[in-house]
């Protein structure tokens, strides 16, 4: 009951400072220096690695959990060529780089009634372990097609795979024939913020009701969510995209940028996030750019249109490319390590091979200050 009250208290002083403060303060000043970070190494699950029956690929999601040391991994296979299904592994972080990594455990993701996923019946993305509980937050980014509107979900499963509940999503994040996501673009990104009160979402891309996406020109629009980790929806903001880095080849108008992973950037602070923007061009490749953004002063527009509605700021990380990583693949995971001996805190980062022989599952490890 003492735990109860307090977890209450904790998820109200949460809630203000999202709808109260948050709402009406102006934007804090962002610095437009880019924050130290750097390279300290990765390592590379080979292409067709099994592990208990399961084929390792499609990594999307990533989370640490402290008191375990293990990392838990979602993979994006839609039931396709194995269950649905997330990944522990052990593998140690350090000024070294990037320990080999050991698979310790997998499990499918399983339905309300204790079934496995049908084929194509979800898309899972990203995965984060609840602070409080234990358990497993996940995003799947439901379903568009010219016969097949299925909405994108908010799950929670218990770490052997066994449902626990479904999150409310926003009304405009349903998929309806002219509003809502577009077709992969839905619920991608998700964090835990103010101490595991607040559940925090993103959508990839901009939904169809707030313009087009990003092209070499121009950017787009996404929208970030913010709930209590019980479910009522609190507040939404705008966040604005960069333009595609660059002009494929030979064909033009074949790239895209758009939000694979969202971190609280500190664990109990409800309005600071780090946001994974990647980007891929067709003969060109990959860029992944790591942005700081702040919810402070942007506007509230849970129940809005974009209008005229400010959004949050942003300011760069840090760009992989100024890193000297190789190969930079199709990274949409993040999540914090563990901490160095000299104080900088490592941001560990995960690729997603489409289960292709021409790409690769890659862990990396950057050191922040």
């Amino acid at each position: 009951m003492v735990r109860r009250k307090r977890s209450l208290l904790v998820a109200s002083i949460a809630v203000a400072s999202v709808i109260g403060p948050a709402a009406n303060a102006a934007p804090a000043p962002i610095a437009s220096d880019t924050a130290p970070v750097r390279l300290l190494g990765q390592q590379l699950i080979p292409y067709g690695t099994d592990f208990r029956g399961t084929t390792v690929g499609g990594l999307s999601g990533i989370d640490f959990q402290p008191g375990t040391g293990e990392y838990v991994l979602i993979s994006d296979d839609r039931s396709e060529r194995d269950p649905a299904r997330f990944y522990t592994a052990r593998f140690g972080v350090d000024d070294g780089g990037v320990g080999p990594v050991a698979l310790t455990g997998t499990h499918p993701l399983r339905t309300p009634d204790g079934a496995r996923y049908a084929a194509k019946s979800l898309d899972p993305e990203e995965i984060r372990v609840d602070p409080w509980t234990g358990d497993y937050y996940w995003t799947q980014e439901g379903e568009r097609t010219d016969s097949v509107l299925a909405d994108p979900s908010v799950r929670i499963t218990h770490p052997d795979g066994t449902f626990v509940a479904e999150l409310p999503i926003p009304e405009n994040e349903r998929m309806r024939p002219a509003t809502g996501p577009r077709q992969n673009l839905a619920l991608e990104g998700a964090t835990f913020a103010a101490g595991g009160a607040l559940f925090v979402t993103c959508v990839e891309g901009p939904l169809l009701q707030d313009g087009p996406v990003a092209t070499v020109k121009t950017g787009a629009t996404s929208r970030i969510t913010v709930q209590a980790r019980f479910g009522p929806l609190l507040a939404q903001y705008a966040y604005p995209m960069e333009p595609v880095f660059a002009e494929s080849s030979p064909e033009p108008g074949q790239g895209m940028n758009g939000i694979a992973s969202i971190l609280a950037a500190d664990p109990l602070d409800p309005t600071k996030f780090l946001v994974l923007e990647r980007s891929y061009v067709l003969g060109v490749g990959n860029k992944i750019r790591i942005y700081e953004a702040d919810t402070n002063g942007a506007t509230n527009i849970l129940d809005a249109s974009l209008g005229t509605a400010r959004p949050v700021t942003k300011r760069l990380l840090v760009d992989l490319a100024d890193l000297g990583l190789d190969p930079i693949d199709n990274i949409e995971g993040m999540t914090w390590g563990p901490r160095l001996p000299s104080g900088e805190r490592t941001l560990v980062l995960v690729s997603d091979n489409n289960f292709s022989d021409m790409q690769v599952t890659q862990i990396v490890a950057l050191a922040v200050r």
